[in-house]
């Protein structure tokens, strides 16, 4: 067993947690804590009483997600005995989120894994956001249609609006939404985003703008970085580790 502190001070220390202004709902860091000891780390995308189900079904009593469990709650929960807090309580299970710090990591983030997947290697970054920059930019040799074929493979639901570069030389990264990082295109020189998701007006902007966009899912974008993470916990802190999949389609 490993001491919960333990854990908390590597996470906070490993994503800079200190060091990011993020959205008011995101709660970054402990959101719930355990008996004090660790015997299996979880990681998930979101917070929500199935994924802490299963974790706790799988033994864990660490859990790493990307969105905290206050997103859609209000914060402090008026109910002490909401569903969510309860099935923690029960389990034994702590709850560990970070958000934009996991998006932004020039490592171990969603972004830059997300770049690594396809070969490439980021070089700048992009996309302010709350006074950091949590996207990334990577050179590029791949064709348009390589690039298709690459995040097709990895993304089976990906949508591609190609009316850009049939050669970008660039990519940007945005793992989740892009809605915030469309605007930023122009000024970054780059024509072709990997996002998770956009809306329906986006299409006609794509076309105005010449612009490539490939729409890969939210959920599936976001499930790099807390994998890394807990990964990376398992190793230092010599713990079994295992991801807590859900069925989100988006």
């Amino acid at each position: 067993m490993t001491p919960l502190s333990d854990l908390v001070t590597y996470c906070d220390r490993r994503t800079s947690r200190r060091a990011f202004t993020d959205f008011p709902d995101s709660f970054n860091g402990l959101q719930f804590a355990n008996n004090g000891r660790v015997t299996k780390i979880g990681a998930a995308v979101d917070a929500g009483l199935i994924p802490f189900q299963k974790a706790i079904a799988a033994g864990v009593d660490f859990l790493l997600v990307h969105h905290g469990m206050f997103w859609d709650l209000p914060h402090p929960p008026k109910r002490p005995f909401h569903p969510r807090i309860l099935a923690l309580k029960r389990g034994n299970c702590a709850l560990y989120s970070s958000h934009l710090p996991l998006d932004a990591h020039p490592s171990i983030g969603n972004n830059a894994l997300l770049a690594r997947q396809l070969g490439l290697t980021p070089k700048r970054r992009f996309l302010p956001l709350e006074g950091r920059a949590i996207g990334c930019i990577a050179p590029s040799r791949l064709t348009r249609s390589a690039l298709r074929r690459k995040l097709a493979a990895l993304y089976p639901r990906m949508i591609a609006i190609e009316y850009g570069s049939a050669s970008p030389r660039q990519i940007a990264f945005c793992s989740g939404s892009g809605r915030s990082a469309i605007p930023e295109l122009r000024r970054a020189r780059v024509d072709t985003l990997v996002t998770g998701e956009l809306r329906e007006e986006h299409f006609n902007f794509a076309q105005e703008q010449k612009l490539n966009l490939y729409v890969c899912g939210h959920y599936a974008t976001e499930v790099h970085a807390v994998s890394a993470l807990a990964a990376e916990l398992a190793q230092k802190f010599r713990l079994p580790w295992e991801f807590i999949a859900t069925e989100n389609p988006f």
